[in-house]
């Protein structure tokens, strides 16, 4: 009987007993140097795939922001774009649209709660709402814009006006020229969101022309 607690490898052959050959049975140990390492294998796979996992879950968190990103992005576009097509209408009025950079529409502004007026108060109240998100909502709460929205109409020229809208970005890029909410999305003591790095902003231009010449 083998009591060996090492691996052992059988061998089979004959041998000579006298002048017969006979069957026998050989218990061979396996060297020491090949113990354990199957275990060994198994562990460094464990271990590369982990890190695998852990770099994959990183890329999905990325991918999770940048789409936010391109998200807000459009939004503001498509709300750019409507101010601007509402001066455009109300051409014969557009300086009255003028906000400047300290008093911006949107996110912390007052509104009255239904938008009535001439039609360049009911344009500022409804754009103001929009870019407060009303235009989609999760239960009471607003979700139909970008992240702390606000709106700037500026007069840069004769019949020429510049409209920026800003919000807060997610991740710290680069501090915008515009004075539209400067100052206003900066983080916490200690976040990467200081001076105005999360600060994130689309502006258009818009000539009025002077039908009157």
């Amino acid at each position: 009987m083998v009591r060996s607690h090492l691996p052992v490898r059988v061998l089979k052959g004959l041998r000579a007993s006298g002048n017969e050959y006979m069957n026998y049975i050989a218990y061979k140990p396996f060297p020491y140097s090949i113990r354990g390492v199957s275990l060994i294998e198994v562990m460094v796979t464990i271990f590369i795939l982990a890190i695998g996992l852990l770099g994959l879950a990183g890329l999905q968190t990325q991918l999770q922001s940048s789409q936010l990103e391109a998200f807000q992005r459009a939004q503001a576009l498509i709300l750019v774009g409507d101010m601007s097509n509402r001066i455009a209408t109300n051409r014969g009025n557009a300086a009255s649209y003028v906000t400047g950079t300290t008093s911006p529409l949107g996110t912390g502004d007052s509104q009255p709660t239904n938008c009535t007026g001439v039609v360049q108060s009911v344009d500022a109240c409804q754009w103001s709402n929009a870019l407060k998100g009303a235009a989609e909502q999760s239960g009471t709460a607003n979700v139909g814009a970008m992240i702390g929205a606000r709106g700037c109409v500026e007069q840069v020229a004769t019949n020429q006006y510049l409209v920026t809208l800003v919000w807060q970005g997610l991740t710290p890029i680069s501090a915008p020229t515009s004075k539209c909410g400067k100052g206003l999305y900066d983080g916490a003591s200690g976040s990467t969101c200081v001076n105005d790095l999360c600060r994130r902003t689309v502006s258009t231009v818009l000539h009025i022309a002077n039908l009157g010449t």
